[in-house]
Parts: C-alpha cells; sequence; structure tokens
C-alpha cells in the first residue's frame, strides 16, 4: 500500500469517480398493498373465545349490539354467540388489516363480562396502554365470615363513596364483585389504585387512605 504523504492530502478533496448515481439509472420504487391479518397469518384465520358466565349471559343479550358494532364495523372482525358452548367467538376476516385488532377485541368483551360498563370497556379499543388487573380479597389477607362482610364494606363505603373516591383519584374503574376486584386502567394508575384497596382490606380507615391518595396522585401528576 503507497505511503500518503502530509503534503498530498493537504490539498482540497476531490470528489470520488464512480460514486455518483444518476436518477434514472435507479429501478423503479415498487408498490406493495397492505396485507391482511389472514395474510400475515399465512392464510389461517384466527380466533379468540371469551368464557361466559350463567349470570352475565343477560347483560350481554342486552348490550349485544354496543359491543358488536364497533367490534365488525370498527375493527372489521367477525363476531357471534355460542349458545352451546356459552362462548363469546371472534375471528379475522379479509378485511381484517391489523392483527393486533383481534386481542383487542377480546379484551373489550372480557371487560364486560367482568362487569364493566360498555362506554368504560371501549377504552380499550382506543387506547394502547389499558390493561385489565383481577384479584381477590383472600390474596391479601385470609378473612372469613364478618370479617369478609366488612371488608367489603369498607371497599364500597357508604353508597359506593369511597369506591367512587379512588375511581375519580387514580383515573381507574373499579368493579367489586363479591370477593372478587378488578381494575381497570393504566399500569401506574392500577398500581395506586391497587394499593389504596389492600391498604383498606387490611383494615385502614378511609381518612389515612384518601390523604395517601392525595399525595401518591400529586406526584403522579407532577411526573
Amino acid at each position: 500500500m503507497p505511503k500518503v504523504t502530509r503534503k498530498d492530502t493537504s490539498g482540497p478533496l476531490q470528489e470520488a469517480v464512480g460514486m455518483v448515481v444518476d436518477d434514472e439509472q435507479l429501478p423503479v420504487k415498487p408498490n406493495f398493498s397492505a396485507l391482511s391479518a389472514q395474510e400475515q397469518a399465512g392464510g389461517k384465520v384466527e380466533f379468540r373465545r371469551i368464557p361466559v358466565p350463567q349470570n352475565r349471559m343477560t347483560p350481554l343479550k342486552t348490550a349485544w349490539m354496543q359491543l358488536y358494532t364497533p367490534i365488525t364495523d370498527n375493527l372489521k372482525l367477525d363476531m357471534r354467540m355460542n349458545l352451546k358452548t356459552k362462548k363469546v367467538e371472534i375471528k379475522t376476516t379479509p378485511q381484517t388489516t391489523n392483527p393486533d385488532v383481534l386481542q383487542k377485541a377480546a379484551d373489550f368483551v372480557h371487560a364486560y363480562i367482568l362487569g364493566f360498563e360498555v362506554r368504560d370497556a371501549i377504552a380499550l379499543l382506543r387506547l394502547d396502554d389499558l390493561y385489565v388487573e383481577c384479584f381477590e380479597i383472600k390474596d391479601v389477607k385470609t378473612l372469613r365470615g364478618e370479617h369478609l362482610s366488612r371488608a367489603i364494606g369498607r371497599l364500597a363505603g357508604k353508597s359506593g363513596k369511597t369506591k367512587y373516591t379512588i375511581e375519580n383519584a387514580t383515573k381507574t374503574r373499579i368493579v367489586l364483585a363479591d370477593t372478587r376486584i378488578h381494575i381497570l386502567g393504566s399500569f401506574a394508575n392500577i398500581r395506586v389504585a391497587r394499593d389504596a384497596l389492600c391498604s383498606l382490606i387490611l383494615g385502614s380507615p378511609p381518612g389515612k387512605v384518601y390523604s395517601k391518595l392525595r399525595s401518591v396522585c400529586s406526584r403522579l401528576n407532577d411526573s
């Protein structure tokens, strides 16, 4: 390899030969149409089946069109109720462009079956960072008899005041289904609401929980 002296490098930079490409020599950029969800899955139809308990069959029949319309019209999916297996079945169609909407639709229907209202559950279709977390009172503390009833009463409060206060402070939605608790919201807000509910289950007075909620939510809003 020949040596390059300082005198050779001190001159003006010369344009490299053969680096300029004429636009006429570039190939034509291909234009491919978007693949449907079935084509992305290798031509297979993907399914989601959501079991429906007996106590939620009547509410599901009442709000069926409110669930059916956004899933079929907006997400371009097929949805039906299998009365034999008592499951809601959702599948992709050739018009489905995004394969992620199938899981979103399943989460939407599952949230309604858990007890959330349609107007709250439909946020799962519009936003990406929403989740549903479920746990039981016995996961926090083993309670029986009247102790369990009093814990459920502390969670709800008089006329649901405590539950509504936690929902408004943490921007979440909470469903109290006997001993099971379902929380709908973002990851950080669910954690704050869960900590408040756990404190109530363990016996903390509502006033103390409210003051802690106030400080935690102020930090969340500042961040």
